[in-house]
């Protein structure tokens, strides 16, 4: 049977129009910068930046070397994670994939200035990462924007969207997993308690995610044990409303009433934070909801996953340790604003001298480091008196995930410098041609 074709004198039909559906939200325009050819370019000019020859010998012979009346051991484990080199490589193949393009970052790539001193230099601009300032509204389609390895949050991510900037995600994988767990919080209807800085990067990015898809799901961020204990408290007793919301303002979600939203909680955490107070955190919360509730509902009003990123825990441990060893000091190389570097610090400290350092340049003379100081949240001189000394010394030596290989290479060379030694020696000692 031949098929008949309507002409235009055909009668029109009399059905009705079908009801227009809303306009569908655009979906974020992700792209993949990862082309063979475009990362083999890109690791060339990332191991051209960061790598040390130096890092890499001194690895290989067990992490020690000693040079006349002076010793470095290096912790096993230190330096960029596998989620920081990837960060760097998307960003720096979003530079060779987009010459000619407005490209942007939001906040930091990661916790170095050394890192993102670098990128600035590339011509990647950088957005306001706390939330979606006038600078957004500038943005077009034309324009790429880079988000960093701890994530954004959801109202930036909105306004990317909204905007149609071309994305190149960087998100580290183990932060997308702590968003998969309070995701799921909410979708249950429990509060997310969040062990990490309410002001951090990455804690802001997972706070977003703890709303849930319809924005009713409910977070408590806590940093400190005497947090932990207040809340565990009130908890257990109750207390005083105000008070409460009080002490933790800006670091809940809006709307958040402790008599209500701390019935059914799950545990997460910022993946930076030291794991033994992650641990513990988890402990004494889960100590008071089983007082409160009696073991068997604790069990439905309670949850807990392990978010610690593997990187910050191999580098803690790889510290411990180091520490089973003698030394006389400790250089803790790195960025002052990560939280991961900060906790090596606070595990150093512990037992000997420790110094927090950006660079070598904080080793100003034998007599003097500037570090910064983690109780005052300053940087500060110090007089060392282990590296003044003229009989033998043991200095120890760890990074922070965000710290590149060159910039620790930096530093034992100055020790060696300061120490009357020079760079020649060490490379000898370590079996590498004179530079």
């Amino acid at each position: 049977m031949a098929t008949t074709i309507p002409t235009s004198t055909e009668r029109p039909s009399t059905a009705p129009a079908p009801t227009p559906k809303a306009a569908a939200k655009p979906k974020p325009r992700r792209v993949n910068v990862r082309t063979r050819e475009v990362m083999e370019l890109v690791q060339a000019e990332v191991e051209n930046h960061y790598r040390s020859e130096v890092v890499e010998a001194l690895r290989q012979q067990g992490g020690i070397v000693s040079v006349g009346n002076t010793t470095i051991r290096l912790a096993k484990q230190f330096g960029f994670c596998y989620g920081v080199e990837r960060a760097i490589d998307l960003a720096y193949a979003a530079r060779r994939v987009f010459p000619d393009k407005r490209l942007f970052l939001i906040g930091e790539i990661i916790h170095n200035p050394e890192v993102n001193r670098q990128l600035g230099e590339m011509k990647i601009e950088t957005l306001e990462w706390r939330e979606a300032d006038a600078n957004y509204e500038d943005l077009t389609e034309d324009d790429v924007v880079i988000v960093p390895a701890f994530g954004a949050s959801i109202p930036i991510m909105d306004k990317l969207q909204d905007r149609g900037c071309a994305i190149v995600d960087t998100t580290c994988g183990d932060v997308m997993s702590v968003w998969k767990r309070v995701r799921q919080y909410a979708k249950d209807g429990r509060t997310s308690i969040i062990h990490g800085k309410a002001s951090h990067e990455e804690t802001l990015a997972t706070s977003s995610r703890a709303r849930g898809d319809d924005r009713s799901g409910h977070y408590l961020v806590l940093l400190t044990l005497d947090d932990v204990d207040y809340v565990a408290d009130y908890i257990r007793h109750g207390g005083d409303r105000e008070a409460f919301l009080q002490r933790f303002e800006g670091g809940h979600s809006q709307g958040f009433d402790p008599d209500t939203h701390l019935t059914q909680v799950g545990v997460a955490n910022q993946t930076t934070m030291l794991k033994s107070e992650t641990e513990e955190l988890q402990r004494r919360i889960a100590a008071a909801v089983a007082d409160r509730d009696g073991p068997e509902l604790a069990a439905e009003n309670f949850r807990v996953f392990d978010t610690i990123c593997g990187a910050t825990q191999e580098r803690q441990d790889a510290l411990f340790d180091l520490l089973r060893k003698p030394m006389d000091l400790l250089l803790v190389v790195g960025g002052y604003n990560s939280s991961n570097t900060s906790h090596l610090v606070e595990i150093g400290e512990q037992q000997l001298p420790t110094f927090f350092i950006r660079n070598a340049e904080c080793l100003k003379s034998l007599e003097e480091i500037v570090h910064f100081d983690l109780h005052s949240k300053a940087e500060r001189s110090s007089y060392s008196e282990q590296l003044l000394r003229d009989e033998p010394i043991i200095v120890g030596i760890t990074a922070g995930a965000s710290c590149p290989s060159n910039l620790i290479e930096d530093t034992i060379l100055r020790v060696m410098q300061l120490r009357g030694l020079g760079a020649e020696p060490l490379r000898r000692a370590l079996g590498l041609a004179a530079a």
